[in-house]
């Protein structure tokens, strides 16, 4: 696991980062950003929560405060889903990730993924471009951290994402290669990774369905705040029985690992579109669920530790997205009981963080969750993202009207059962492992005995025990650049 250091490359990084004024903050100040210098925060208060800043690495964690400008850190940030809403008594609650950088956690896995290679000299920020092969959030967050960075980014994406998306990347300076399809077109996306490696030797790709980097940063950090949020609302009794994460890179779903270890007999649940059921039954399809890839199984997922899977229909996704949004259907939930409170909080679910809250609805039902199970699911990122998807479901189906908000509510919401649903027993989970042969061996030019390592709990062990070697690589790297002493 170990990255061995290039010497040469590492000193001309250094000067770059010093003369750019670039500090990196380890994972344990992402964590805990109790940790952070003060200085940084002092500078903090006077840039923007998206500003290209380089002290915004320092943002790259769960506990930003939730404004635009000027703030610092809190405890984190969540929606607790009462059963007026979700119709279960488990407490279902979703972690926000708007509050990130870009508005989605992803740029907290493109991080973990980059700064690895950074800090041993295997990426030259200076004469090297980072190529960020992605279905949604990840070549965001890719492009925000090459910029705080001073490098330049690639994003590949599908052709298909929504034109926020597309904008956004080009305003932040990155090179945008769009590739043929939807969301669950990530083959795709890999053909041109190849060419890629194949024509331009300036660029190091940075896949995220391989790159254990996402995994592990998402097993301490995202793991970590649903830790820290279960033992701030717990009461008496009360159990962390289950976390729900759609599949996408497989990078969240690795906070799954993280909380079985205090949480042995946790019900760790993937998620992914119905129209797209890889997991469920080996499907395949297209879909409208934006940032989740699908018709395979991510080298970074270690399926071992799944065990359940849900499959959501992407019309459901985008009839809850209207009566969550749109006017008539707050005010239709509002009148069928649900607070105000909450009622203002659903735009903090993008589409697939919908998927989510179906997802735990339906897992709640399935493993007969009362009101002492507390389930955690990330809300990736807000309806900020998706306004193009909103004016598209407009124009093909006209104004939302209190009839339709009526029928969401009582099938996409009352109606959730435990269909599309799959228990995973020993060989099923053996059996989705093998599956990744087809994409990574045969496709991917892995070695059919790393295949078989993955299988093995100590990889996986030891594959999230590099942190704290990361951190003394990331503060060494600081001495090195010496930019803190000059804050």
């Amino acid at each position: 696991m170990e990255n061995p250091v290039n010497e040469s490359v590492l000193e001309k990084s250094a000067k770059h980062c010093r003369s750019r004024g670039i500090l990196i903050p380890t994972l344990a100040q992402q964590k805990n950003p109790n940790l952070v210098p003060e200085k940084v925060k002092a500078r903090l208060k006077g840039i923007g929560l998206w500003d290209v800043d380089p002290l915004n690495l320092f943002r790259i964690t769960w506990k930003n405060e939730p404004v635009e400008n000027g703030g610092l850190y809190n405890d984190g940030n969540w929606v607790e889903f009462p059963s007026s809403l979700t119709g279960v008594d488990a407490r279902i609650i979703g972690i926000v990730g708007k509050y990130f950088p870009t508005g989605a956690h992803k740029v907290g896995a493109a991080f973990g993924c980059l700064i690895p290679r950074l800090v041993t000299g295997q990426f030259d920020p200076i004469a090297q471009k980072a190529v960020w092969p992605s279905t949604g959030n990840y070549c965001r967050g890719g492009a925000f951290d090459c910029a705080l960075l001073g490098c330049t980014a690639v994003a590949i994406l599908p052709e298909e994402m929504s034109p926020e998306r597309f904008a956004w990347l080009r305003d932040i300076g990155a090179e945008v290669i769009a590739t043929p399809g939807c969301e669950s077109n990530v083959k795709e996306i890999y053909d041109k990774c190849w060419e890629i490696k194949r024509t331009r030797k300036d660029c190091v790709v940075f896949n995220q369905f391989e790159e254990f980097g996402n995994a592990v940063w998402h097993y301490h950090l995202t793991g970590g705040i649903i830790e820290d949020i279960y033992n701030r609302v717990r009461r008496e009794g009360d159990r962390l029985s289950g976390y729900v994460s759609a599949t996408g890179s497989a990078g969240t779903i690795a906070a799954g690992d993280f909380l079985r270890v205090g949480h042995p007999h946790i019900k760790v649940t993937a998620s992914e579109a119905l129209q797209c059921p890889t997991l469920l039954n080996f499907g395949f399809g297209g879909h409208r669920i934006e940032g989740i890839g699908d018709k395979h199984i991510p080298w970074v997922h270690n399926v071992r530790n799944t065990d359940f899977v849900t499959a959501i229909d992407d019309e459901q996704c985008m009839g809850l997205m209207r009566l969550f949004n749109e006017d008539v259907g707050q005010d239709y939930l509002a009148k069928s009981g649900v607070d105000s409170s909450l009622i203002e909080k659903l735009p903090l679910l993008g589409i697939s963080a919908i998927a989510n809250l179906v997802s735990a609805i339906k897992t709640a039902k399935f493993f007969e969750f009362d009101n002492r199970d507390i389930i955690f699911t990330p809300l990736t990122d807000a309806m900020q993202l998706y306004a193009s998807r909103m004016d598209e479901q407009r124009e093909a189906h006209g104004a939302y009207t209190t009839e339709l908000a009526s029928r969401h509510f009582a099938r996409y919401l009352e109606a959730i059962g435990t269909d599309h649903t799959r228990e995973l027993g020993y060989h099923d989970r053996k059996a989705l492992h093998h599956f990744k042969y087809y994409t990574w061996v045969e496709q991917q030019e892995r070695d059919v005995e790393d295949l078989r390592r993955l299988w093995d709990p100590e990889f996986w062990i030891e594959t999230f025990s590099q942190v704290d070697e990361w951190d003394r690589l990331i503060g060494e790297f600081n001495e090195r650049s010496g930019v803190l002493a000059d804050l």
